[in-house]
């Protein structure tokens, strides 16, 4: 099913990447106080979740976008958020996202669930550390929705939140070389190519270092080193691969999709029609918002982040249901 969502952006902030600047330059972090929680992958590498201290119930999971961490604007704000509503929260980092190099050559990428299964396998064992339900931004909503499309009915979640999700990941790269979204395509990329100069330190990359310049878009980068790094043919075998839309109609828990038609990451275009939602997700589709957004206001020192208090009006429902 697709909605119209209720988000009126703030009348100071207009266009999408005024929205999408913002809250990325200008939101103070704030978190509140965690517990890191170290989980031994199969592989002999490692992930971690940093929990909110106070236990509570039901238990939240979110997962952060591309070279995303806990200083993404939208992670300390939320799990204090939820803390304070009486849930656990924790923020799983992807592999060497976490303040740690990784052990192994290899990272994460847009596609890869088997961590995040691994994870929700582990924590569903007891009652005290299952997830209840799971949210992810931008890179981490394609994952969560991909993950949850692979387990259909078998999903161990009573309800998903992805948040600009990129649901092509071939257009949303496209997207990227076009017009001002160009900015993101430059941070994100220098971002990732110091990941590699760092990790070059541990492991030979699959593209030598001298060359690293020559990577000047995200196709060139996923050609070059994380198709290679993670098993896939080429850049085109990972973008097909790893694309969430595809897994939409197979996904069997409620799942709220929030997504702005002018998000400055994926075009309009790319955006799943009706018929490929399963008949428990909900697209709620905004005309404005830019990527993980969503500020509203009526003054700049009053800004409001309405993407919180619609995640929190989705998750009320699940205090009052039976915890297994």
């Amino acid at each position: 099913m697709i909605t119209e969502s209720a988000f009126r952006p703030a009348w100071w902030l207009p266009g999408a990447h005024l929205q999408t600047l913002f809250p990325s330059l200008l939101r103070r972090r704030v978190a509140p106080a965690l517990l890191r929680q170290r989980v031994e992958l199969p592989d002999g590498d490692f992930v971690d979740i940093d929990w909110t201290a106070l236990a509570g119930r039901p238990r939240i999971l979110l997962l952060h976008g591309l070279e995303g961490s806990l200083d993404s604007h939208y992670s300390g704000a939320l799990l204090g958020l939820l803390a304070r509503q009486g849930y656990q929260a924790g923020l799983l980092y992807f592999r060497g996202r976490s303040g740690e190099p990784n052990r192994l050559a290899r990272s994460y990428h847009s596609g890869d669930t088997a961590d995040l299964d691994f994870v929700m396998r582990l924590l569903g064992k007891s009652a005290t550390t299952r997830v209840t339900a799971a949210i992810g931004f931008s890179l981490g909503g394609n994952v969560l929705l991909k993950w949850l499309g692979e387990q259909g009915e078998l999903a161990p979640l009573q309800t998903a939140i992805a948040i600009s999700v990129p649901f092509d990941l071939d257009a949303a790269a496209r997207r990227l070389q076009q017009g001002l979204s160009r900015i993101y395509r430059q941070h994100l990329l220098a971002r990732l190519l110091q990941s590699v100069r760092l990790k070059a330190r541990l492991h030979t990359p699959p593209i030598p270092l001298q060359q690293l310049h020559l990577l000047r878009s995200f196709h060139a980068f996923d050609n070059a080193v994380t198709a290679p790094l993670h098993g896939f043919r080429d850049v085109d075998d990972y973008y097909r691969r790893s694309s969430s839309r595809q897994f939409l109609q197979h996904i069997r828990i409620p799942v709220l999709i929030l997504q702005a038609r002018d998000d400055p990451f994926l075009p309009a275009s790319a955006l799943p029609a009706a018929d490929q939602l399963g008949a428990s997700v909900t697209l709620e589709l905004s005309a404005n918002g830019g990527h993980v957004g969503f500020v509203s206001g009526t003054w700049p020192g009053q800004a409001g982040y309405w993407l919180e208090q619609r995640i929190l009006q989705h998750l009320k429902y699940l205090k009052h249901r039976p915890q297994a």
